[in-house]
């Protein structure tokens, strides 16, 4: 089977750290070099014993023994060294390619399938660093084995000779058939720990259920087909275990039974009949390439996982910035498809700069989308979005990370520290400026009740659904972008909450572009024009008092006051996580 992809990256792999690597070579046949010098040394010794010529030849034995226990320590270390490097570059190229797929590319992977790729195919794939001295030193051994066994005497060379082709005929077989079950293997590993995931980050749903034991099962259920998977490589190696192992001992008998002929002849030493017996054991050696090839087939496995990776394309950034702006949103002959028809349909508005658009529609209608291709999460399948007239796909992430700020329903909360997640994509922030935004979006008070405030690190925070939104509307507070998405961020506060926030997003960031998705009258009342939505087409474009009037509308907000179109304009700055653009593929 051939993966060129995968054999590429492999390529590139090894020559990441190319100086490292030769060194491990390097050692990996200085060893097998010593190797070969062990058996000369015993039937040296052997032989000066026999003869009373003096313990020289003992003395050098013991040194050529500490000479390959050295080689090999230092060895081992080496591959330790070169696979830890291999493996943290690995990592870190995709994982940064990981992190700019784009969010249709994305949801092609499961998170526990991409967490295999990311933590186990990497490891599997940086293994191959190894592999170039391990054949080296074999090929090395096996082959200064059989010249010094020719050496010896050619009878016992030719001897070994006549059963090496059956040796690379099993290596040959079993790589073959090993390389697509072992890529299985991964692929199946990769299923249950994002069924495990899934399951683990909806364990409140699960116990309330009272599903436990039906979810384990679920988890569990790919179990056989893994135990299928690992049988069929438990077999393939049991095979080529018992025909090695019939393979070797046959060999190295028909050598020995040749020496052993020779000795009666008077044509070697009994020092020379020890040498031939040690330099047998060397060049079965050969059968080490095996194990080789079977971590070849592993890397390629695993190098294929993340070719797959590879291949996805990422989303890619232009390199203009924006010219000075107050934030307006063209949306031009905008549309997206899915398997199952448009998601959205030909959609053709201006968003004017600093006015605040709020969203509306039924659940399915497209809002999300239409937010995540005005800050470009995604691009469209056809039409265009501008931001102050210049094409959001033509940005650099840069341009597109500063203008752009994001709140989202469930926000996700990175950094050392509470406060470093309010910085989180807004700079060098001073603590005064954080605590301010956290104040503004009455997050301070319980902050501040943490037994460490600021520096309470996200994980050890426990927090309410509301208390983690209100944290990212104090992101977004810190936000200085010309265009806000608000993607429900306040949809866990309570009114009283809400309507103090949205309050002072009506005075600090008054001067912003706001697009706001809301399933509250209230919110769409206080906004300066709504986007209804319905079955991903654009069905008004108004304000909420004149859309009131229109058939279907006050449906989508259920028995809500009907006072809220009497509520007072409130420009709510749509919060916005101070996500850098690059992570925003939340």
């Amino acid at each position: 089977m051939t993966d060129r992809p995968a054999d590429r990256l492999l390529v590139r792999t090894v020559r990441t750290h190319l100086g490292r690597n030769i060194l491990l070579t390097a050692l990996c046949l200085v060893g097998a070099g010593a190797a070969l010098l062990v058996p000369a040394a015993v039937a040296a010794a052997v032989d000066d014993r026999l003869g009373e010529q003096g313990s020289g030849a003992v003395w050098w034995l013991g040194g050529v023994v500490v000479f390959v226990a050295l080689a090999n320590v230092g060895t081992q270390m080496m591959t330790a060294l070169c696979v830890a490097d291999a493996t943290v570059e690995l990592r870190r190229r995709f994982l940064d390619r990981l992190l700019r797929l784009g969010t249709v590319e994305r949801e092609r992977f499961t998170t526990g399938d991409l967490t295999m790729r990311i933590t186990s195919a990497t490891g599997v794939a940086a293994s191959v660093v190894t592999l170039p001295g391990r054949f080296l030193a074999s090929v090395t051994v096996s082959g200064g084995a059989l010249v010094a066994l020719w050496w010896v005497d050619p009878r016992i060379a030719c001897t070994f000779l006549a059963g090496v082709p059956a040796a690379f005929l099993l290596m040959k077989a079993f790589v073959g058939r090993a390389t697509p079950v072992l890529d299985r293997q991964l692929a199946v590993q990769g299923k249950i720990s994002g069924l495990l995931l899934e399951v683990l980050a909806g364990r409140r749903s699960v116990r309330s259920a009272g599903s436990e034991h039906r979810e384990a099962a679920r988890v569990l259920s790919l179990l056989p087909e893994l135990r299928s998977v690992g049988r069929a490589m438990w077999d393939m190696q049991a095979k080529v275990s018992w025909q090695a192992g019939l393979l070797a001992p046959a060999m190295q008998v028909l050598v020995l039974a040749t020496a052993g002929y020779a000795l009666t002849t008077g044509g070697i030493s009994p020092g020379s009949l020890l040498a031939a017996s040690g330099y047998t054991l060397l060049a079965l050696g050969l059968f080490e390439q095996v194990a080789v090839f079977m971590g070849l087939a592993q890397a390629r496995a695993g190098a294929h996982r993340l070719t797959e990776i590879e291949d996805t394309p990422v989303m890619r950034y232009g390199n203009r910035d924006l010219p000075p702006g107050p934030g307006s949103v063209r949306f031009r002959g905008v549309g997206v498809h899915g398997p199952n028809g448009s998601l959205l349909s030909r959609v053709d508005l201006c968003v004017p700069g600093g006015t605040v658009v709020a969203v509306v529609g039924r659940s399915g209608a497209g809002k999300t989308l239409l937010a995540a291709l005005a800050g470009r999460l995604r691009d469209p399948d056809e039409g265009v979005v501008e931001i102050d007239g210049v094409p959001v796909h033509e940005l650099s992430a840069e341009a597109l990370g500063e203008a752009v700020g994001w709140a989202f329903e469930r926000p996700a909360h990175l950094g050392s520290s509470l406060a470093d997640t309010i910085r989180f994509g807004n700079g060098e922030l001073d603590l005064p400026t954080v605590v301010e935004a956290a104040r503004r979006a009455r997050a301070d008070a319980f902050v501040r009740r943490l037994p460490q405030g600021y520096d309470t690190p996200p994980s050890e925070a426990p927090m309410s659904g509301g208390e983690l939104q209100r944290l990212g509307l104090a992101r977004a507070m810190a936000h200085r972008g010309r265009l806000l998405i608000l993607d429900e961020a306040m949809s866990s506060l309570d009114s009283v909450t809400e309507h103090e926030i949205s309050e002072v997003l009506d005075t600090a960031l008054s001067d912003r572009t706001q697009i706001v998705l809301a399933h509250r009258m209230s919110r769409a009342a206080r906004a300066d024009l709504v986007l209804w939505l319905d079955g991903g087409r654009v069905r008004g474009f108004a304000p909420h008092s004149e859309l009131l009037g229109r058939p279907g509308y006050r449906e989508l907000f259920g028995s809500e006051e009907q006072n809220a179109r009497h509520a007072p304009r409130a420009t709510e700055a749509p919060d916005t996580e101070g996500y850098s653009h690059a992570v925003q593929a939340e």
